[in-house]
């Protein structure tokens, strides 16, 4: 039995620009010295491949952890996040309802909104089109929240619900075990993360 994990990573904070199109955003100063930090973990030793959304905030804390890891990082552009072109930018508090919303009704377009089944079924697919390479070592993937608590709630047998979804703040990770793909670890910030 292969004793390779997969971890799922959220990019931490950015830095918000109501100007600029959401997923052109990069990290914010707290969001690049956190995951500077992150790639100091031990956890992190036995990862050969790191698959990144294409999200600008995404690839820049890929490239964060692969340059300390001396490996390339590999886009997909389909790993984004739910599509909210719909809204565009959202005030917090208008964002927070409508993420309630998104996923209390999944199978339902809030406000023009990718729906939460279909960007489920999304990432899945792209979760599981990389592990079928069955290649050895660690997978870490880097990307969002809402996708990435989809991901946890498929993988952990739970239905879509945001009671699953990362701790405040982003910058959170959860791990299964490439065999199998039960749940190891649910959702902790990544500087509390271990293994």
């Amino acid at each position: 039995m292969s004793a390779d994990i997969v971890r799922y990573l959220t990019h931490p904070q950015v830095q918000i620009d109501p100007d600029v199109p959401v997923p052109q955003w990069g990290l914010s100063p707290v969001g690049r010295a956190r995951t500077e930090a992150l790639a100091n973990a031990s956890w992190l030793a036995g990862t050969t491949q790191i698959i990144s959304s294409g999200e600008r905030k995404a690839i820049e804390t890929a490239e964060i952890i692969a340059a300390k890891l001396g490996i390339m990082i590999e886009i997909r552009e389909a790993m984004h996040e739910n599509d909210r072109s719909a809204t565009g930018f959202l005030k917090p508090a208008e964002f927070e309802q409508v993420a309630d919303q998104f996923f209390a009704e999944p199978h339902l377009s809030v406000r023009g909104w990718e729906r939460a089944i279909d960007a489920q079924a999304r990432i899945v697919h792209e979760a599981e089109a990389v592990l079928a390479r069955n290649r050895p070592g660690d997978v870490l993937f880097v990307g969002h929240g809402a996708v990435g608590t989809l991901l946890f709630c498929h993988f952990a047998g739970h239905s879509i619900g945001r009671a699953h979804d990362q701790p405040a703040g982003g910058g959170c990770c959860f791990a299964f075990a490439k065999e199998g793909r039960r749940v190891l670890r649910p959702w902790r910030r990544m500087e509390d993360f271990e293994s």
